[in-house]
């Protein structure tokens, strides 16, 4: 791991390979290379991966508690800059996704492409208020109990059938090592609305869903895919939530399809 500052809070990321940038983003469980590892082994021979740590997560300091999505895309775009990153594909899974909507809202230049893996335009952007209301009180009650009772409610949520017992250990011990602060953090970021920059975005986009994912369905995804212009939608099947982890060859020739087409 190595670690930047970024306005005083210490952002640890993980980089493999050399070629055009990619950047990874996680979801508000877990942290980067758990998240991406396998993207960050299998595309890095011809890209530049980097996989953050999100502030409150993995080994990167806390940020404020009501840091917001907008306190998280500045601090993205001052990662972006530490690391020399003018420009570069931006990838973002569940929360990551709508972190990379964020960050295309205060900072677009920094973005020469989207992939929106199981992404919301925020909890209440895509989700009936009901539900987002509901999720945002589960988070903020997990994020004030034990490690095992947070796994046990979101582990579930996660995977859509039985996966290879190392594969879920390792995502379940980065789960454990939650931060209570900033989950809340960004749990309360996710909970916004960014439906206002899809009409907007205009930068080759790719969606990847799915199809049994109970977090972030079809239905989300359609609705991204109408109101992003140009947008393509890739849907996984027998595949849940962290499509990237369950599916890892489908989802890494998607984009790497995807990235050779956006370039061409």
């Amino acid at each position: 791991m190595e670690m930047v500052e970024v306005d005083g809070l210490h952002i640890a990321y993980e980089r493999a390979g050399s070629g055009p940038a990619l950047v990874l983003l996680h979801g508000y469980v877990g942290d980067g290379p758990t998240t991406w590892r396998r993207q960050l082994d299998g595309l890095s021979d011809e890209f530049t991966v980097v996989a953050w740590d999100a502030p409150g997560a993995g080994r990167s300091s806390d940020p404020p508690e009501r840091f917001g999505l907008d306190g998280y895309a500045d601090c993205l775009a001052g990662f972006l800059e530490k690391l020399g990153l003018d420009t570069t594909c931006v990838a973002g899974l569940s929360f990551g996704g709508i972190l990379a909507l964020a960050l295309q809202r205060r900072h677009s230049a920094r973005s020469s492409a989207l992939v929106l893996a199981s992404a919301y335009a925020g909890w209440a952007g895509s989700l009936p208020p009901e539900v987002a209301e509901q999720r945002l009180r589960q988070a903020l009650a997990l994020a004030g109990g034990t490690p095992e009772a947070f796994v046990a409610a979101l582990l579930p949520t996660m995977f859509s059938k039985p996966m290879p017992g190392e594969t879920v250990d390792d995502f379940r011990a980065s789960m454990q090592a939650f931060h209570p602060h900033g989950f809340r953090a960004m749990s309360r970021a996710s909970a916004e609305d960014v439906r206002d920059v899809l009409p907007n975005i205009d930068v080759p986009t790719l969606l990847v869903y799915g199809d049994r994912d109970v977090r972030a369905a079809l239905t989300v995804a359609e609705a991204l895919q109408a109101a992003i212009s140009g947008s393509r939608l890739v849907v996984l099947p027998d595949t849940g939530h962290v499509c990237n982890v369950e599916a890892p060859d489908e989802f890494n020739v998607a984009v790497r399809d995807f990235l050779h087409d956006s370039r061409s």
